[in-house]
């Protein structure tokens, strides 16, 4: 028997699951849970990493591998989990990442994040590959009162033109930040995808790029790449950051960034905000963990504009940690993914609350009352599980 579709007579379509599977009482769980439930090509694209997926399972390790050091008998009393971020006062640092073609998952899609992530008061970041209009999801999460901030995820496109008309679409639709992806001028190599077969499924498609046209392929010479000398001479550079800052009232922040060398450049070029990422292991495997990026990358800052962080949050404990590593906010994909596929806008809901609940167990039994004093529950700096110095206790 195949699996149901979510839509009367369409096979393609996901299951449309709107209430809260028993037994979900983690983030653990809801990967899991909606193994089973998201097609195995779905399940390839969402969950797969790039090459042997050493860096998309690293992403997670490495936050375990931080140690915390509880303090006791702190006043705790009135504490909170608010953050200030782009001159918003947010009432906790939890970020939905730019997750692409959401209907894969659930046939409410992005429509379906969005109403869980305002009502929750996470921020939202629309990926320029969603299967959803950007003026639809705009209009839902602008209704919230409740709400994060609402920004809007951009790959350059080669046609320039096409790429101002999406940013003023983005603009006049109440987007409050742009945030353009640096990392990814080629796809990884996904083997997973390419194992399942992946291929986008009838009517589902990334419905804010429609009616780009691609530029023509090359007449390659013997001996030419079709990578170096065709496909990345498009390639965005530093001066496209530019331009883009030139065309936008938006503040533009860069997603992808994980040398600190070229974190000093970002803050030069005029970005409002970094993010810490690796693409969640989708890009080049191998690299190192973002938990592991982060310190350097904050350093390298020194405070002139905010640090985010993505890849590998599963816990309430990594969020902190990220807060003490230097991070003003996190963001979070896959689980998204996994609570949309389990219940949809239910389950998206039940994965945020679960983070921000183990956030503020976190911060207790850490004894630290706002997450300003998230440093102070680091292990000696952050020392690894199995070290054995002691933090001071003036820390």
């Amino acid at each position: 028997m195949g699996r149901p579709g979510g839509r009367l007579g369409d096979p393609h379509a996901p299951p449309l699951r709107t209430t809260l599977p028993e037994g979900l009482v983690n983030l653990a769980d809801h990967e899991a849970f909606a193994r089973t439930v998201l097609s195995p090509q779905a399940d390839a694209y969402f969950n797969g990493g790039a090459a042997d997926g050493f860096t998309l399972r690293d992403n997670a390790l490495a936050w375990q591998r931080i140690a915390l050091l509880p303090r006791v008998l702190q006043p705790l009393a009135g504490g909170h989990t608010r953050v200030e971020l782009l001159g918003r006062t947010l009432a906790h640092p939890i970020l939905v990442a730019p997750i692409a073609y959401q209907r894969l998952a659930h046939p409410h899609g992005e429509v379906a994040t969005a109403l869980a992530a305002a009502v929750l008061g996470a921020g939202l970041v629309l990926s320029t590959q969603a299967s959803t209009p950007l003026e639809d999801v705009a209009r839902l999460v602008l209704a919230e009162n409740a709400r994060g901030p609402l920004w809007f995820q951009l790959y350059l496109q080669v046609d320039r033109g096409f790429t101002r008309e999406l940013v003023h679409r983005a603009e006049a639709a109440g987007y409050e930040a742009l945030v353009l992806t640096v990392d990814a001028p080629v796809n990884g190599a996904r083997d997973r995808e390419r194992r399942a077969g992946f291929t986008l499924p009838p009517g589902i498609s990334a419905v804010n790029l429609q009616g780009l046209r691609k530029p023509a392929p090359a007449a390659l010479q013997p001996g030419q790449s079709a990578l170096f000398d065709d496909l990345l001479t498009h390639a965005p550079t530093w001066d496209d950051v530019a331009w883009l800052r030139s065309i936008t009232r938006l503040p533009v922040l860069l997603k992808g960034i994980t040398h600190p060398a070229d974190a000093r450049l970002a803050v030069d070029a005029g970005a409002a905000g970094l993010i810490v990422s690796n693409h969640g292991g989708r890009t080049l495997d191998t690299m190192p963990a973002t938990a592991t990026l982060l310190p350097a990358v904050a350093q390298a800052v020194g405070g002139a504009v905010p640090v985010l962080v993505d890849g590998g949050i599963r816990r309430g404990t990594d969020v902190l940690k990220a807060i003490a590593l230097g991070a003003s906010a996190v963001l979070v994909g896959r689980p998204v993914v996994h609570g949309l596929a389990n219940a949809g806008a239910t389950g998206v809901a039940h994965v945020i609350r679960l983070l921000r609940d183990e956030l503020e167990i976190a911060m207790a039994l850490c004894g630290c009352a706002r997450l300003d004093q998230a440093s102070l529950a680091l292990a000696s700096g952050g020392q690894r599980h199995g070290e054995t110095r002691a933090r001071s206790d003036a820390g």
